[in-house]
């Protein structure tokens, strides 16, 4: 061990209670870093999974082009076989994965008619990527593939003035061109807790909306929905390998699905990250004062040393390297802190007034759970340090303009 940090080391604690106090702050605003940042993101992971589980899933598998340009030409052939070969593989046990066909009508009720989307889905797979199933709020979800029956959301309901028993009217394009007019009874009505997709969807079996859109066994999509979104990155590697040659298909994760709920969650970061260096720099002023009064207290020592000798840039050092032990101090305190909360709660999950009735209602789950990776524990302490290590430059460049014998003589 050097002269340097020996003598760092000895000065820190010739003030054994400013040190501790100093040390307080910085472990304060560190654990404070480490336990919001992991619980941001822990949130967001929970904002992403229950909005991908309600309707859109994690990811997709879809005809190449059909996502910026929805053709109802646009087919994956023999889909249904394809999931199958899907839900096959080892690799992908415990994977939701259901088939989908979508097309644009018609929908009319005695005097009154929307436009809707109809939703081809399987009734035996559906619920494992989606939460509507389970969220039927009067009747109940489709029975069979080929069923001649219809779900709806409860805002095209009212607006349609329909009840569970009454007919529904269907009335859109074929694939070929020609007429696609069919008439269902409603067997539910169902409420996801998204409105926009409420006020649209319809959803009726697959195997009858394959026929009455002459699609042969076609489809559109094939939903996939993990237990965890860990598992996204190697879930999409082996579906893309079990992709056929041909045609043209591709695998599309959820922020190509839905970009606008990844911009959002960049925008909140952004927005949140203006607090966090708000709170740091608050900290860091106080931490400052410190050490500006630590160095005025130290003038005539300092002017004795540069009498002996020494330089500005050694006393500069020696300050320098004070202020980073503090520092580290602080940090190895608050890091171990934070993640004890963290990782605890990792575990427990958390939660706040109101969160568990809310998310409940929609069959979604309530806790959040922190995310704990290196980047989430550390790059709020990094940040703190390079705050606190940038502010003790100022009163290390304070020493330079010491002269010997002013400073000696300071009373």
């Amino acid at each position: 061990m050097t002269i340097t940090p020996r003598l760092a080391w000895r000065n820190l604690w010739r003030h054994k209670r400013r040190t501790w106090l100093t040390v307080s702050a910085i472990a304060f605003v560190t654990v404070l870093m480490v336990f919001l940042i992991t619980l941001q993101l822990g949130s967001y992971d929970l904002m992403v999974d229950s909005s991908l589980r309600i309707f859109t899933a994690q990811m997709q598998v879809q005809r190449e082009g059909y996502l910026d340009k929805p053709q109802i030409r646009k087919i994956i052939p023999d889909a249904v076989a394809l999931a199958e070969r899907l839900r096959a593989d080892p690799a992908l046990r415990g994977v939701g994965i259901a088939t989908r066909a979508q097309a644009f009508a018609l929908a009319s009720s005695g005097t009154r008619s929307y436009g809707v989307q109809v939703v081809g889905a399987e009734p035996e797979h559906e619920p494992g990527v989606s939460t509507v199933p389970r969220l039927m709020k009067f009747g109940r979800y489709l029975a069979a593939h080929n069923a001649q029956e219809v779900v709806l959301g409860a805002p095209l309901a009212k607006n349609l003035n329909i009840r569970v028993g009454d007919e529904l009217t269907l009335l859109g394009s074929a694939m070929d061109g020609s007429v696609a007019a069919t008439i269902v009874p409603v067997v539910g009505i169902f409420e996801s807790g998204m409105r926009e997709l409420d006020r649209v969807l319809v959803e009726i079996p697959l195997g009858t909306f394959q026929e009455l859109f002459g699609m042969g066994q076609g489809a559109h999509a094939i939903a996939l929905l993990a237990p965890d979104l860990a598992q996204l990155p190697l879930m999409h590697r082996e579906v893309a390998r079990l992709l056929p040659a041909a045609p043209e298909l591709v695998v599309l994760d959820w922020d190509r699905l839905i970009p606008g709920l990844k911009q959002i969650i960049e925008a909140d970061w952004t927005i949140d990250w203006f607090i966090y260096v708000a709170l740091i720099l608050v900290v860091t002023l106080s931490i400052l004062n410190t050490f500006i009064m630590s160095v005025l207290e130290r003038t005539r020592e300092f002017g004795i040393m540069l009498a002996l000798g020494a330089t500005p840039l050694r006393i500069g050092t020696l300050v320098f390297a004070e202020t980073a032990l503090l520092a580290l101090i602080g940090l190895g305190i608050g890091i171990g802190i934070g993640f004890g909360i963290a990782a605890y709660l990792s575990v427990h999950g958390f939660t706040y007034p109101g969160l568990k009735e809310f998310m409940g209602q929609y069959g979604l789950p309530a806790l959040i759970y922190p995310k704990l990776s290196a980047k989430a524990i550390l790059i709020g302490p990094a940040v703190i340090l390079s705050f606190i290590l940038v502010a003790a430059l100022y009163p290390a460049f304070r020493i330079r303009k010491l002269q010997p014998v002013e400073a000696i003589h300071v009373a």
